[in-house]
């Protein structure tokens, strides 16, 4: 298959891969860059030099330093999407604890196909779809797509990158009745290994950013048996 031009830049945390390897010439065949860093102390300077489109975390790599790696980097505001890869389902768990908004996951062997497709859902997901948008406000709040940020009143929120992708799914279908099985589709894919209650927490922490009494929601309302409903105040503007 020729080489196509290059058009996405993707930064692969791992310890074992390296140059000219089957991933690097598929990916590039397929209009990506790939880099790899060997050790997470790099990714800071690394981003500094050159910011990639989308990070590929491996969790097999020494745990301690690629978590404080990446906490770091969630607490600086960096937006960029993640994927991570694990050949332990456990370690899901204590990425989601620690709030580090992870776009999708991948276990571990995979094929070079299956981090492709993980790749451009996760690009053509809502929270990339959304920079096309300058800004979404209702009631005293803005989504500023071009920073990815949540003001109320002009002060900034603190939002997670899995708390930003689902607000924006909910501001892309206001007024419709959104299952839990339809929100994790627009959220991770059709083939996301997400329980449908696994929607339910991360609502509840919108609901906490968004409603003046979270126990009688307005904004996020619950359409019992069958999902939520964004409902914009008056004067809605997307």
């Amino acid at each position: 298959m020729p080489e196509t031009q290059t058009s996405l830049h993707v930064l692969l945390l791992n310890d074992e891969a390296g140059d000219g390897t089957p991933l690097h010439v598929f990916l590039r065949q397929h209009g990506i860059e790939l880099t790899v860093l060997t050790h997470a102390d790099e990714l800071d300077r690394h981003i500094e030099r050159k910011r990639p489109a989308l990070i590929v975390l491996d969790l097999t790599m020494p745990v301690i330093d690629t978590l404080t790696a990446l906490k770091t980097l969630r607490r600086n505001g960096e937006p960029i999407p993640l994927i991570v890869l694990t050949a332990r389902p456990g370690d899901i768990g204590r990425v989601l604890e620690l709030k580090l908004g992870a776009d999708d996951y991948l276990g571990k062997p995979f094929t070079a196909p299956e981090l492709l497709a993980r790749i451009e859902a996760v690009m053509r997901g809502p929270r990339m779809l959304a920079q096309d948008r300058a800004a979404c406000r209702f009631g005293p709040f803005t989504l500023d797509f071009a920073t990815r940020t949540l003001l109320r009143e002009r002060m900034p929120l603190k939002l997670t990158s899995g708390e930003y992708a689902l607000l924006v799914v909910f501001t892309q279908h206001p007024m419709q009745t959104l299952s839990r099985a339809r929100l994790i589709e627009l959220l991770h894919g059709p083939h996301a290994a997400v329980t449908e209650r696994g929607i339910d927490v991360p609502v509840w922490r919108l609901r906490r950013l968004l409603e003046d009494n979270p126990a009688v929601p307005r904004r996020i309302r619950t359409m019992r048996g069958v999902g939520y409903m964004f409902v914009p105040d008056d004067g809605y503007l997307a």
